[in-house]
């Protein structure tokens, strides 16, 4: 397996590289440009965290995206609306290869191929799609972010956890595979 700075985009960030927490407008526009292009993704990780219910804040904007050589092109494509066109430094496949790329630009996203083992094939059975402003958004569902964060282990994921808990409480339910 590769060392982390074997991946595209991480490692140490350098002194110039500075990306500011992105906003909602940040994820419209996004949306929007990706939608345009007819990509295949999945907003996951704290922007779907906050249209379950869960206002939190988050440094980067989540992707679960398609990894043929098409789609990652078009994915591609929609990122140079942001204003380093940081992801001009990649190649499609790099996704598919590496299992995440992070785009270090004005804002940071993360493009996956998997998370928790969960590919865009799978999650996209299991998505909430939310229009925003106009824009709709395909946000991975409740059940979907609990499948993938349950498992983690990680600290920033223990207060989704627990929303994610008691959301399914109130609606009667036990999150899934409980």
């Amino acid at each position: 397996m590769a060392a982390e700075d074997d991946y595209p985009g991480s490692g140490e960030p350098s002194e110039e590289l500075e990306c500011r927490p992105p906003g909602v407008e940040d994820l419209l526009d996004l949306c929007r440009e990706l939608n345009a292009r007819k990509a295949n993704y999945v907003v996951i990780g704290g922007f779907a965290i906050r249209a379950a219910g869960y206002i939190r804040d988050t440094m980067d904007i989540d992707l679960l995206v398609e990894t043929d050589l098409e789609n990652e092109s078009r994915v591609y494509k929609a990122l140079e609306i942001l204003p380093d066109k940081a992801v001009l430094e990649l190649k499609p496949g790099e996704v598919g290869e590496y299992g995440v790329v992070r785009v270090g630009d004005e804002v940071m996203v993360d493009l996956m191929k998997s998370a928790a083992g969960i590919e865009y094939a799978e999650a996209i059975r299991d998505i909430d799609v939310r229009e925003v402003e106009g824009v709709p958004i395909p946000f991975a569902s409740p059940g979907l972010l609990w499948r993938m964060k349950v498992h983690t282990h990680r600290a920033k994921d223990a207060g989704d956890l627990v929303f994610l808990r008691e959301y399914f409480a109130s609606k009667g339910q036990g999150p899934p595979g409980d």
